[in-house]
């Protein structure tokens, strides 16, 4: 139960990082898909400079390999649409939508890891529907900023149950540095393809460097693998549960820093407190062992 704490409180320090993310997607001036592949760069070298620190063993079965470079393929996918979002709407309309991974992962998290649905999740995820709904109804011109952000969301869903089967039998430091190694590998592909049309190769200005840098290494190395490794105690729907306060943090931060720009209706807050409130309705409901 002491670890359960420790690693809770990790985890919120994990989604507080999560939130500045979007606002870096913001400040960032790159194509949301080159800007992936600038993240997933430094964050594998990264991780691979620290596997190397700590005597981390890369060795894997061949097929666990294969595995974890597939799922990397879904967290770049999950980054392109994510970033995609914030370009083409706005921080708000990309974390709301994000909140909805709980409802994705509610339904995952049994076909994978073989556990039987929860009536309580069905509640809370019927409940972030008619958030959504009310979030649809306001901000009909977001309408591609939404689509675009509830895909982001469902693979945000799909790549955390993964890892939860993963972490089973392997060190989070491998797991995170071969994800970050298919993310890599697969957005290579699309860069190269992207600019063999002739589109110069985009290289970043000014102090999108340290964007970049901080993007890559405490955002993504560190937090990506800090959040593989609390889910040796934490269930991926916890997990995924608490990651929804990220768009708490990350609308009040790009509302400080971008003020009027990121400015909703007041359908768009609506919608958004009735997801957030489900998403921490949820452990009250669960203790007192309601729907279960």
């Amino acid at each position: 139960m002491e670890q359960y704490r420790k690693d809770l409180i990790h985890l919120h320090i994990i989604v507080f990082i999560y939130g500045f993310t979007a606002i870096l997607g913001r400040l960032i001036g790159l194509h949301a898909s080159d800007l992936v592949w600038y993240r997933v760069l430094i964050a594998f070298v990264s991780l691979g400079a620290l596997m190397i620190y700590r005597k981390v063993s890369w060795q894997l079965p061949r097929i666990s390999i294969i595995k974890l470079i597939g799922v990397g393929f879904i967290v770049a996918l999950h980054w392109v649409s994510f970033f995609h979002a914030i370009k083409i709407a706005n921080i708000s309309v990309a974390l709301g939508c994000l909140a909805t991974t709980t409802l994705f992962t509610s339904f995952l998290e049994p076909l994978v890891l073989r556990r039987r649905i929860s009536k309580l999740e069905i509640f809370v995820g019927v409940l972030i529907i008619i958030g959504l709904y009310t979030i649809f109804q306001f901000e009909a011109h977001y309408l591609a900023g939404i689509v675009t952000g509830l895909v982001s969301a469902f693979l945000a869903a799909l790549f955390t149950v993964l890892n939860k089967y993963f972490i089973r039998d392997h060190h989070p430091l491998a797991i995170s540095f071969y994800e970050m190694g298919g993310g890599l590998l697969i957005m290579s592909l699309y860069v190269l393809l992207k600019h063999a049309e002739g589109a110069p190769f985009p290289l970043p200005q000014g102090m999108d460097y340290v964007y970049l840098l901080v993007l890559g290494t405490i955002c993504t190395a560190y937090a990506y693998m800090a959040s593989v490794k609390v889910m040796q105690s934490l269930s991926a729907y916890t997990v995924v549960l608490t990651v929804n306060l990220e768009p708490v943090y990350g609308i009040l931060m790009a509302f400080i820093l971008f003020g009027e720009s990121e400015q909703m209706s007041g359908g768009f807050y609506s919608g958004t407190l009735m997801i957030l409130g489900a998403v921490l309705l949820f452990p009250v409901l669960r203790r007192r062992k309601i729907l279960r």
